[in-house]
This record gives structure tokens, sequence and C-alpha cells, in this order.
């Protein structure tokens, strides 16, 4: 079995991450979560630049698998967008989960409190809108400011897209919850 650096013709392949402000020290908390199965499982190398504010990942000779850096890289960048170590670890096992992001004024231009109040509606009294549609459609979302971060398969990343869609948009949340449980129940009959 050739390693990944044999798959690259010898060469060491890089990637680098940028560590927004924000990020910086969730990720001093969590480098010890992050660090572990990059180096174990994956066998990269792994280390925090602070000049230049990055994480650098590379293969070493011990990579087998040729997918382990983008799988490393789209890791650590879910960890900076905002998800919890353990969410983006999914990212690491299994292989059809993605990340989309979008602003909610991507979907209506908003400004001042019209904004401020469709980013509550998503995210609901003490975060319930944003945990129901999570547990419905089996997605993780981060509310950044006015971005919205959504990890899932794609077809669940659809229904949750569709149902934050929705509470920007204006409906109400009771309504979205009748339309989710609607969508829920269509994803699990599929499997």
């Amino acid at each position: 079995a050739l390693s990944a650096t044999e798959m690259a013709g010898g060469k060491v392949e890089e990637r680098k991450v940028l560590v927004p402000a924000h990020r910086y020290t969730p990720l001093k908390e969590s480098w010890n979560k992050i660090y572990t199965p990059i180096v174990q499982h994956l066998k990269l190398q792994i280390r925090m630049n602070l000049k230049a504010r990055l994480v650098e990942l590379r293969t070493s000779e011990h990579t087998e698998d040729s997918g382990a850096l983008q799988r490393a890289t789209d890791f650590v960048k879910a960890f900076m967008l905002g998800f919890e170590v353990e969410d983006g670890m999914a990212l690491l096992r299994l292989d059809d989960l993605y990340i989309e992001s979008f602003e909610v004024t991507d979907v209506k231009m908003l400004k001042g409190d019209h904004l401020s109040r469709a980013i509550g509606r998503v995210a609901g009294k003490g975060g319930k809108t944003k945990f129901t549609i999570e547990n419905v459609t089996k997605t993780r979302i981060v509310l950044a400011d006015t971005k919205v971060h959504i990890l899932g398969s794609y077809q669940n990343i659809r229904a949750a897209r569709d149902a934050v869609v929705h509470l920007i948009l204006g409906s109400p949340p009771g309504k979205v919850y009748g339309q989710l449980r609607a969508v829920g129940h269509r994803l699990n009959t599929q499997f």
C-alpha cells in the first residue's frame, strides 16, 4: 500500500487554516482535543503558527489515507466557524458530511432591528427553535452574527436550510415546526 506522500509523488502536501481573532482562545483551550485525532488517527502533522495566526497541517511519511489532509482541514475549518469539537469529529469519521454557510442578508435584505428579529426567530427563545431544527434534521447549526453555518449530510442540510430561510422570511415558528415534522417524517422513512 502506498502512503499519501508516495501518492503525491514524494512531496509533502500542506494546508493552512486561518484562525479568526474570536476563535483564538477557544482554539487554545481545545487544542488537545483537536490535535489528538489528527495526529493519532490520520497520522498528519499539525502546528499552530502564532505569528501568522494559522493552523498548519501537512502529510508525513506515516500518512496512509490520501484524503486525510482534506478531512483534517475541513475539521479545523468547522471548529473555526464555531462548531463544537465533537461535531467536527464527525467530519473525520464520515464521508458524506458537508458544511454550508450563508448570510441572513443573502435570503432577504434586512437592516437594523429587522435583521436582529430575523436572527432571533431562527434562534428562538433560549435557542429552542435552533435545537428543534437541529434535532429533526440531524444537523448542527451555528449562528455567528449574520452568518448561518449548517453541518450535516446534503439532504439534511437542505431541510434545515429551508426551515431557517422560512424563519428569516418571517414565517411564525409554529408553521415552520409543522413543516419540519413532515420533512422529518420523510427523512426517517427514506432510510
